[in-house]
C-alpha cells in the first residue's frame, strides 16, 4: 500500500516551505534516509529524508512550489499502488492532468486529430478557449502562471479538449510563447533587441528579505543618527585578548559591541522593544540581541538570547555557533525569532556610515561601522586617534532624537571604557 511523505515541520514557527530541487523522481527507488529533495524556509535551507522505502510512485509538488508543513508531497509504495487518497486537495498528478480522457456523452464532439497537430494552424488562445471565448486551464496550470508571472493563454495547451495543464506553463516558460505570424507587412514591428540578460528568481529567503524591508520602510517612521567614539580602549584590550590566548583569542571588536550593546540597552527601554501596533509597544526585560549575518543565500538574523545576562566569552562563543549555522543553511527556525534589537557590522567592509533598515516590529537597528584615523585639537595642536562610526536607526513613533542620542552616546562611553564596563 503506498505511504505519503509530508513536507517537514522546520521549526515550531514554520508554516511552509518552499521545495528547491527534487533528488529523486519518480520509478526511483527509495529507502528510509535516502534525501528525496532540499527545501527552504524563509531563513534556512534543509534536506528532506525519506521516511518509507519503496518506490517514488508520484511527487505531489513541482521544484518551486511553496507547501504548507505535514502536506503530502510524495507517495511512496509498490507500482500499481493507487495514490490517489494521499493527494493533497487541489494538488493533481501531471500525468492524470495530461491524460484525461472526454467523457462518452460529451454534448461537443472532439476531433480526432491530435491537439498538437491542431496547433499548428491556429494559436493557442484559440484552442483553450472554448465557443464562449472562456480559457481552459487547470487549477495546478493557472497557479504555476500565476506564481511565475506569465499569461497561460500564451501557452501551447496539450491536454485534452485543448486543456492547458502545467507541462504547458512549464515550457512556456522555458521556451517562450508560439510565434504568431503578423497580419500584414505593415503591420509588423522592427525586432529591438535588449542584449543579452538573465531573469532570474528571487530565492525564498531573497523573497523574505525583500518583503521585509519594504514592509518596515513602510510601516515605520525611520531616521538615523550617526555618530562616532575613540576606539582605542577596545583595540587595547583587543591586543590584550589576544596576547592571552585560550578563549579570549578569539573574542573579537565586533563582539566587544555587542557586549556593550547588551548592557547600554537596559537603561533604555523604549530601544529594547517591539511595536505591537501604533499605539503599543512592548518593552523586553531581556536583551534578546539579533546580530545580521551575511550568507551566500542572503541577510539571516539570529539571535543571542538574554546576551544581557551573558559574559563577553560566551557572546563570542555564541555569535560565531550562530554565523557558522546560518551559512551552512542549517540554523534552526526558532533561533530566528523573538529578538528585541539588533546589530547589523559593515565595518570589516570599509563602510564608514549607513542607514540600517529596522528589523520591524523592532524600534530599533545599530549599524558598526569601520574604524578611521582622524585628528582632534590637543592643547595648541593636534593628535590623532582611531574613531569608530555607530549608525543608530530608530522608529520615530517609539523614540524620540533626544533619546535615541542619549542611548548612542551612552554606548560610546562604555565602548572607550571597556574594560571599565567588563567589571560593573
Amino acid at each position: 500500500m503506498a505511504k505519503a511523505v509530508v513536507m517537514p515541520k522546520a521549526g515550531i514557527t514554520v508554516e511552509s516551505c518552499i521545495i528547491g530541487k527534487w533528488k529523486k523522481k519518480p520509478g526511483d527507488k527509495v529507502a528510509v534516509g535516502d534525501i528525496l529533495f532540499d527545501y527552504e524556509t524563509d531563513k534556512a535551507s534543509f534536506e528532506c529524508e525519506s521516511t518509507e522505502e519503496g518506490t517514488l510512485l508520484e511527487c505531489f509538488y513541482s521544484d518551486g512550489d511553496e507547501v504548507p508543513v505535514l502536506v503530502n508531497v510524495c507517495a511512496v509504495g509498490n507500482p500499481g499502488d493507487d495514490v490517489s487518497a494521499l493527494r493533497p486537495a487541489g494538488s493533481a498528478a501531471p500525468a492524470a492532468e495530461a491524460a484525461v480522457a472526454p467523457s462518452a456523452d460529451s454534448a461537443e464532439p472532439v476531433a480526432s486529430a491530435p491537439v498538437a497537430a491542431v496547433a499548428t494552424t491556429a494559436t493557442a488562445s484559440d484552442i483553450a478557449a472554448d465557443k464562449d471565448g472562456i480559457l481552459r486551464v487547470s487549477p495546478r496550470a493557472r497557479a504555476y502562471a500565476a506564481k511565475n508571472g506569465v499569461d497561460p493563454a500564451d501557452a501551447t495547451p496539450t491536454g485534452a479538449h485543448g486543456r492547458i495543464v502545467e507541462a504547458d506553463v512549464r515550457r512556456l516558460i522555458k521556451d517562450g510563447p508560439a510565434v504568431k505570424p503578423a497580419a500584414s507587412a505593415e503591420q509588423a514591428a522592427p525586432a529591438v533587441s535588449e542584449g543579452e540578460y538573465d531573469d532570474v528568481k528571487f530565492s525564498g529567503i531573497r523573497r523574505a528579505i525583500s518583503k521585509s524591508m519594504k514592509n518596515s520602510l513602510a510601516s515605520g517612521a525611520q531616521l538615523t543618527n550617526n555618530h562616532s567614539f575613540d576606539a582605542t580602549a577596545i583595540q587595547r584590550a583587543r591586543a590584550e585578548f589576544k596576547a592571552a590566548g585560550g578563549d579570549l583569542a578569539g573574542v573579537t571588536i565586533g563582539d566587544m559591541v555587542l557586549f556593550a550593546v547588551s548592557r547600554t540597552l537596559k537603561n533604555h527601554p523604549d530601544l529594547n522593544a517591539i511595536m505591537l501596533d501604533d499605539n503599543t509597544i512592548r518593552h523586553y526585560h531581556s536583551v534578546n540581541l539579533c546580530v545580521a549575518i551575511d550568507t551566500p543565500r542572503g541577510l539571516i538574523v539570529p539571535v543571542i538570547f538574554d546576551a544581557d545576562k551573558k559574559s563577553l566569552i560566551e557572546i563570542s562563543k555564541e555569535v560565531k555557533q550562530l554565523a557558522a549555522e546560518a551559512r551552512s543553511g542549517a540554523i534552526n527556525p526558532d533561533k530566528l525569532k523573538g529578538g528585541s534589537f539588533t546589530v547589523s557590522n559593515l565595518g570589516a567592509f570599509g563602510v564608514e556610515s549607513f542607514t540600517p533598515v529596522i528589523n520591524a516590529p523592532q524600534t530599533g537597528i545599530l549599524g558598526v561601522c569601520n574604524i578611521t584615523t582622524r585628528a582632534r585639537q590637543k592643547g595648541d595642536g593636534y593628535e590623532f586617534y582611531p574613531a569608530m562610526g555607530l549608525s543608530l536607526t530608530y522608529d520615530h513613533r517609539a523614540v524620540d532624537g533626544g533619546p535615541a542620542a542619549k542611548f548612542v552616546k551612552e554606548l560610546c562611553a562604555n565602548l572607550e571604557s571597556f574594560t571599565a564596563l567588563l567589571l560593573k
